[in-house]
């Protein structure tokens, strides 16, 4: 389960580590023979997540472990998978898929690069990392210190004070962009004016925004001036610093410059003379097995006849290195089998997307539609939708984009939640900004269109929307 939330770009990190950890996993440098999923037996699965289970400790004699288990004859091409090649397809297979992947440098690899220049030591790195895993898209951090600490206590088995934490935080509220890994918008824009050269309306903008925040989001600024006893000219150029300001400073990374974004999708899916053909990338298909010296270790040992205290124990350590190597390999198979039969259900809902392009086509689809279609649970299939793309000839995807709620017309038909938030979006921006409307008004002009919506439903999408009430959005 954590596996399938790793996204492709960190897969390579997370496979790194289990090496360092495991002396037994090893990467397979050399050719062999290439092997499908389908040929692989649920013998195979059985024999090593039993073993696995096993209380070592509870053992009564060392001699109790079968050698010819883990040096049989073939166990080496027994312990790799290889899902290169592993297509799924809406129909037949007509050739391959060639697509080539888009590498990124997203959000948090920004980060990281930047931590990794810190020097800190293990303890503390890892924790700096913790962190950063638990940024927003948005660049906030919005969990709070106590959950941060038991996580990392009862997670990641590290022991960090309040302190320490803090004072993490606060190095990488030092990171580019500006403003990251603040709790809210009032320390995320207090952290980029404190960043500025100081002068007379930067020092302004920081006592208001420090001081008067509630008063200057809701534009209260007649009360601002009175108590700053400041002129017009400064409070309208202090008001023209502070919208300058970004209030989102991860979304940089997201959607603010597309052409400069580039994804490392987790799926391809290709038009094929009208079939849809879908493929993972690559990166998600390690070539792991385990290490042929280990086995040849087993062996030497089963040829001995005189076996002391000292060799037992080595051999339990070596079994059990064995064992974890396989339990990871086995874990990276049921990865890719997993994410392969999710996108190929979003694939099938969402057909008429993927061969036109439309956003107009896109189907209502809730995590409980694709959850009955794999006979997966819900929380399996949140985990595969988060932080993971798809590449189509019309674009690279998020997941998520394909996920929403629906609603009836008028007429009775539904439809997606999507399309009514494109429609309102279309109204606000359109309105006059001397005279912006109300949920109320918006409301009804949904209503005229034909969607049955109430007033607090509008406000929650128009929220989504990141559009504020109608007297906020009015411009002097």
């Amino acid at each position: 389960m954590k596996l399938l939330q790793v996204p492709t770009l960190l897969l390579d990190e997370r496979i790194k580590e289990e090496i360092e950890e495991n002396p037994a996993l090893e990467l397979d440098v050399e050719d062999f023979d290439e092997k499908t999923l389908s040929e692989k037996t649920n013998d195979e699965v059985d024999e090593f997540s039993t073993d696995n289970n096993e209380e070592y400790e509870n053992e009564e004699e060392y001699g109790n472990i079968d050698i010819a288990e883990y040096v049989k004859e073939g166990d080496d091409e027994d312990a790799d998978y290889n899902f290169q090649k592993d297509v799924y397809t809406n129909g037949d297979d007509d050739g391959t898929f060639s697509f080539q992947p888009k590498f990124e440098t997203t959000f948090y690899d920004h980060l990281l690069a930047q931590v990794n220049m810190l020097n800190l030591e293990k303890p503390l790195l890892k924790v700096a990392e913790f962190v950063i895993g638990s940024i927003d898209e948005d660049g906030y951090l919005r969990r709070d210190i106590p959950s941060i600490i038991d996580d990392l206590s009862f997670k990641q088995n590290i022991v960090v004070t309040e302190t320490e934490l803090k004072e993490v935080i606060k190095l990488i509220q030092e990171f580019d962009p500006t403003g990251v890994c603040a709790k809210d918008l009032q320390e995320c824009l207090l952290l980029q004016l404190r960043k500025k050269e100081k002068n007379k309306i930067v020092n302004h903008a920081i006592k208001i925004i420090d001081k008067f925040f509630e008063e200057f989001i809701k534009k209260h600024y007649e009360k601002i001036q009175r108590s700053l006893v400041l002129s017009d000219s400064d409070l309208k150029e202090v008001i023209q610093l502070i919208v300058k300001l970004n209030p989102k400073p991860g979304a940089i990374y997201e959607v603010t410059n597309k052409a400069a974004t580039f994804v490392l999708p987790d799926f391809f899916v290709q038009n094929i003379n009208g079939e849809l053909e879908l493929s993972l990338n690559q990166k998600n298909a390690p070539d792991l097995r385990v290490s042929s010296s280990f086995r040849d270790m087993l062996k030497d040992y089963d040829k001995g006849k005189q076996k002391d205290e000292r060799q037992k124990e080595a051999l339990l350590f070596i079994k059990q290195k064995i064992d974890a190597a396989k339990w990871f390999i086995d874990a990276i198979k049921q990865r890719q089998e997993t994410l392969l039969l999710t996108m190929g259900r979003i694939m099938h809902l969402q057909e008429e997307f993927f061969l036109t392009g439309d956003e107009s086509a896109l189907r209502p689809m809730i995590l409980k539609d694709v959850s009955d279609r794999t006979g997966l649970d819900i929380s399996t299939i949140s985990r595969v939708v988060n932080s993971k793309y798809v590449q189509t000839e019309f674009g690279t995807y998020k997941l998520k984009y394909f996920f929403s709620e629906s609603m009836s017309t008028d007429s009775g038909e539904d439809v997606s939640t999507r399309e009514v938030k494109i429609y309102l979006n279309e109204i606000i921006n359109a309105e006059s900004k001397k005279q912006p409307l109300s949920d109320e008004k918006l409301t009804d002009l949904l209503n005229e269109k034909g969607y049955n919506i109430a007033r607090r439903t509008v406000a929650k999408y128009r929220e989504q929307l990141n559009h504020p009430v109608a007297r906020l959005r009015k411009q002097i």
